[in-house]
């Protein structure tokens, strides 16, 4: 299995397990920005059996030398794309027939959470695999209609849900009664809506003395995640006029272990969202900056859970729609550990089918001859799936999961990359407005 963050090695590895409990899993981590820590990793809960990182170039030479059932490719759509077209090259040799079939894994990609912007380009970045999992009925329906729009096959789209649904349903209030505020990277962008949105969560614990706010955080300073985070909450909360009271706070750790004891969810459109209605905890949506595709939380229209801070300070709890929760992979009536069904059987069939055709992703040098090459020579690949000049002749990195002497380096280098992100880069483009 191969990933790029830490959420995205969260789905990817809990969507292996998901497919076959009983596996040997080897976890690759692709070099890069978001390349998650050890203290990352250990948040997140699932385990492998091996864990290394590795170029994307290295991993498609690794596996052309193992033999594997099946790879999960958990990452970006480029780097998706581009390890299609790399194991593409790597498998045409050496096959019992390469021009028909050949003896190799099935490959298994899919979307870590909501698809709320970027759907076509984002799916035809991972057309190609043989399995793209769509995580509910509304995101089949959807992908395979941009799959035919374009005159793709659509058959590798396969319905399931999100792998990390779970835990113990909610049955009641707890003791203090414990609201979550559960915080994106990226979403809202600007200083003023995220300062905002900490102000509110600040004055509802305010509001309501008798109840715990906690502000859910993604990631430590100094930490990425999926997306790049210029303003962090906790640079934010420093800086509060009063500081925090004593009844609201910043946590982290594992979702799941959050909404263990949560009786309010609230978000703009995290994930969290979907995590905390599977387990029929009151969710709140908010429409306080509006609702617009910006932010995420136009997919939560019909949901019944757009609420508001002024709303949520006067006591509202909000009611989903079940229809709407069916069709979003929720599964809150208890059918969840059918959903994978669907993708067990297919991958079961591909990996029992013998030979299987090569892998024929829909952007080629002939499709897409002004996109396809920057997306491939990003991760050290030409147009044709071969290792770039330099690239190949690099040596691969040995030894596990990031090398003590080697930590300390690489962190000072994404210290240095994550100041210019959080301060240089927004100060440039205000001066920019100027």
């Amino acid at each position: 299995m191969l990933a790029d963050s830490d959420t995205r090695w969260k789905w990817g590895a809990l969507t292996a397990y998901r497919i076959q409990s009983d596996i040997r899993l080897d976890g690759y981590l692709l070099r890069g920005r978001a390349t998650p820590t050890v203290r990352q990793l250990d948040e997140v809960g699932a385990r492998a059996d091996s864990l290394r990182e590795i170029r994307g170039v290295d991993f498609v030479r690794s596996v052309d030398r193992t033999r594997y059932d099946v790879i999960v490719l958990a990452c970006v759509g480029g780097a998706v794309q581009a390890m299609l077209h790399g194991l593409a090259r790597a498998w045409q040799s050496g096959t019992p027939d390469a021009a028909t079939g050949q003896h190799r894994p099935v490959v298994v990609t899919g979307y870590v959470g909501v698809v709320y912007e970027k759907l076509a380009d984002g799916l035809l970045l991972r057309h190609g695999a043989d399995v793209v999992l769509a995580n509910s009925r509304h995101d089949a329906d959807r992908f395979r209609e941009v799959y035919r729009g374009v005159g793709a096959d659509d058959h590798s789209v396969v319905e399931c849900a999100l792998p990390f649904l779970g835990g113990a349903r909610y049955t009641g209030e707890h003791t203090p009664y414990t609201v979550v505020f559960a915080a994106q990277p990226s979403v809202p962008e600007s200083r003023a809506d995220r300062t905002y949105l900490l102000r509110r969560a600040v004055e509802h614990a305010r509001t309501h003395p008798d109840r715990e706010v906690l502000i859910k955080l993604r990631s430590k300073p100094g930490e990425h995640t999926t997306h790049i985070e210029e303003l962090p909450y906790q640079k934010l909360a420093a800086k509060a006029p009063g500081g925090l009271p004593a009844n609201c706070r910043l946590v982290y750790g594992n979702m799941g272990e959050v909404l263990d004891r949560t009786d309010l969810m609230v978000t703009v459109s995290s994930t969290a969202a979907l995590e905390s209605l599977h387990r029929g905890i009151p969710t709140a949506v908010l429409t306080d900056l509006g609702v617009r595709e910006a932010l995420g939380n136009h997919h939560f229209l019909g949901s019944g859970c757009l609420a508001s801070w002024d709303e949520l300070d006067a006591g509202h709890r909000p009611e989903p729609d079940r229809e709407w929760l069916a069709r979003q992979g929720v599964a809150a009536d208890g059918s969840y550990e059918k959903a994978f069904d669907a993708a067990r059987a297919r991958v079961t069939v591909l990996r029992e089918a013998g030979l299987l055709p090569p892998l024929a992703p829909y952007y080629t040098p002939r499709t897409a001859p002004g996109y396809l090459p920057g997306i491939l020579a990003r991760h050290g690949l030409d147009p044709h799936g071969e290792p770039l000049a330099g690239y190949d002749a690099a040596p691969e990195e040995t030894g596990g999961l990031r090398r003590v002497a080697r930590e300390t380096v690489r962190e000072a280098a994404r210290g240095a990359y994550r100041h210019g992100v959080q301060r240089v880069a927004p100060a440039i483009r205000r001066w920019g407005q100027l």
